[in-house]
């Protein structure tokens, strides 16, 4: 690890940024990449709801199909406008095509999806077909 040579007193906060720095070179981010599009997913009693984090694409870039019991979220997210002579200082947020697959605890009928973009964030609700629904059984008396 590198540390200033410099007085500590003239600047607090020097071996703060050099750790930052190092943190920045080294640290986990370099190691994976995120899984992109970051879902949220739970089950109701008559449906099942994926929302996806999307921010930046547009819903003419997005395709949501179902195919059997797996739901897949896939799309293209564009690079942002810059200048060919422009330094960039960070570069975090990914860009290109991208797709997800979700299994699904049931096969889903294509009528029964209903996708909805609203400010960056993606809303499917996929509905349990009623063959797969469960069925209350009534207990007669003895």
């Amino acid at each position: 690890m590198y540390f200033p040579t410099y007085s500590h007193r003239s600047d607090p906060f020097a071996l703060m940024r050099s750790m930052l720095r190092d943190f920045d070179t080294f640290g986990p981010s370099r190691t994976r990449q995120p899984v992109f599009p970051a879902v949220n997913i739970w089950q109701g009693d008559d449906a099942v709801a994926i929302t996806a984090e999307l921010p930046g694409v547009d819903s003419s870039d997005l395709e949501v199909s179902v195919n059997d019991n797996v739901l897949t979220i896939s799309g293209r997210r564009t690079a942002p406008d810059a200048e060919d002579e422009a330094v960039w200082h960070r570069r975090e947020r990914t860009h290109g095509e991208f797709s997800r697959s979700i299994r699904l605890p049931f096969e889903a009928e294509d009528d029964k999806v209903e996708a909805r973009l609203q400010n960056g964030v993606l809303r499917v609700v996929v509905g349990m077909p009623e063959a797969q629904k469960p069925r209350r059984i009534a207990i007669k008396a003895a």
